[in-house]
């Protein structure tokens, strides 16, 4: 064991806290609120991330920051990888430094990302001697979700682990949306079908409101008589709200990774081979959105295209604006 992981260990033994260390890797816009969550649970943290001014926070609170995946496996009783692509997660579990070169015997390893189970699956393989536990448990609610610590969060794997691991769950997410899905990789197929079923959404409402206010009914009527009818959705009812009254496309999801969401749900259609025109042609409104406005415009952002279309941002009239008229 190096150096800084025999540091690293020594100052966990000082803490009598007895919930187990976890290892988290990936601090990005999901991973910061998801680690302060847990931080805020009582479990003491090892942390690292490509970026180490993104843990400064969380080690002025008491986590300890490791040099590589490797040293938080060592230092941890449990690791989450929380990583943008299946070739992030790949690098950071099996590359050189990797978790695996660093976890013990019978450890734990939980990918909370959105990937696909070909990542999981090969570590599966190359382990099997090992004994090390592994499940799949991606998340649902934006970044909003993470910081506030009511995430959805779809677990494939095995029971035991799933109730084993239910407080740590517990700790980022909304007890009653922490979902066993199924076996191993059922929680990544889960939210990649949640994922496409929501980008989806996003489409179809955009087009549904561009043509009806081109037609000339009030938007706010629009989507009120859409509420009440049978073609309700969460999507109408609540998510397309942060464009209506605030003009918030989510630059905290970018349009990049959304793009990659739907390019891995695409990839999954195939490798069953389902036909998916419709998922195709939503990728397609996607990419051309990302085209225009670039990887770090907001996941929503394909709605400006036909607001672009219209000439006008679609926004509902703010309550004092009705009163005036």
């Amino acid at each position: 064991m190096s150096e800084q992981n025999e540091r690293i260990r020594k100052d966990m033994d000082m803490t009598t806290d007895t919930k187990p260390t976890v290892g988290f890797i990936g601090l990005g816009s999901m991973g910061a609120g998801m680690t302060r969550n847990l931080q805020r649970a009582g479990f003491p943290l090892v942390v690292n991330d490509l970026r180490p001014e993104s843990a400064t926070e969380l080690v002025a609170r008491g986590a300890l920051w490791a040099d590589s995946a490797a040293q938080v496996a060592a230092a941890s009783d449990l690791v989450i990888t929380m990583l943008p692509t299946p070739r992030h997660v790949a690098d950071a579990v099996s590359g050189p430094g990797g978790v695996l070169e660093g976890m013990a015997d019978g450890g734990t390893w939980i990918d909370m990302s959105t990937s696909v189970p070909e990542v999981a699956d090969a570590v599966r393989a190359s382990t099997a001697s090992r004994g090390i536990r592994i499940l799949d448990a991606p998340v649902s609610g934006m970044s909003v979700g993470a910081a506030s610590g009511m995430l959805q969060i779809f677990i494939g794997g095995e029971s035991d682990d799933v109730e084993r691991l239910r407080p740590v769950f517990e700790a980022m997410g909304d007890p009653e949306r922490i979902l066993h899905v199924g076996p191993h990789g059922a929680g990544y197929a889960v939210k990649l079908m949640i994922n496409q079923l929501w980008f989806s959404h996003l489409v179809a409402t955009a087009e549904v409101l561009a043509v009806g206010v081109k037609a000339g009914v009030d938007l706010g009527v629009l989507r009120d008589a859409l509420v009440a009818s049978p073609a309700n959705s969460n999507f109408v009812e609540r998510d397309v709200l942060s464009i209506l009254e605030n003009g918030d496309y989510d630059e905290g999801f970018a349009l990049a990774l959304a793009c990659k969401d739907l390019g891995l749900s695409i990839d999954l259609a195939r490798s069953v081979g389902v036909s998916v025109e419709l998922s195709a042609l939503v990728e397609q409104v996607f990419r051309r959105a990302r085209n225009l406005h670039g990887d770090r415009a907001g996941e929503m952002t394909p709605f400006r295209l036909y607001e672009d279309m219209l000439g006008t941002p679609l926004r509902l009239a703010r309550v004092e604006e009705v009163a005036a008229r």
